[in-house]
């Protein structure tokens, strides 16, 4: 059931690096999770995936996003939130995309960790 888990999840991550509105790293690190629970090497074949994989190991080491991801990703949001909201025709729906945007980007702004800031903060320990 993991390894199916995981295969899911790769496959959720690889339909989200051409479609926008699906994040990449999220099911990345879970497919990670449950290959690591089920396939070491799974596990280690997505660790060595190109961009994906140094993400999923600073997030289990605890050390967030780089700065200049965390720019890309709120750059993506509030660009796709804003085509959909010029795009659709109920007011309410125009509210709802950009709220939901905002959401996201207040969350990757203040509870994501910065990796540089964390390996800064380790430094000084």
């Amino acid at each position: 059931m993991w390894f199916l888990a995981g295969c899911l999840a790769v496959g959720l991550g690889l339909i989200g690096i051409a479609l926008p509105v699906i994040p990449t790293t999220g099911p990345m690190v879970l497919a990670a999770y449950c290959f690591a629970r089920s396939s070491p090497r799974a596990e280690a074949w997505v660790l060595r995936l190109p961009g994906v994989g140094r993400m999923i190991t600073d997030f289990r080491a605890g050390l967030g996003m780089p700065r200049r991801a965390k720019i890309i990703a709120c750059s993506m949001i509030c660009l796709a939130c804003t085509i959909s909201a010029v795009l659709t025709g109920s007011w309410w729906v125009r509210i709802a995309v950009l709220a939901l945007g905002a959401i996201g980007v207040a969350y990757i702004v203040w509870k994501v960790p910065t990796r540089e800031t964390v390996l800064a903060a380790r430094a000084a320990r």
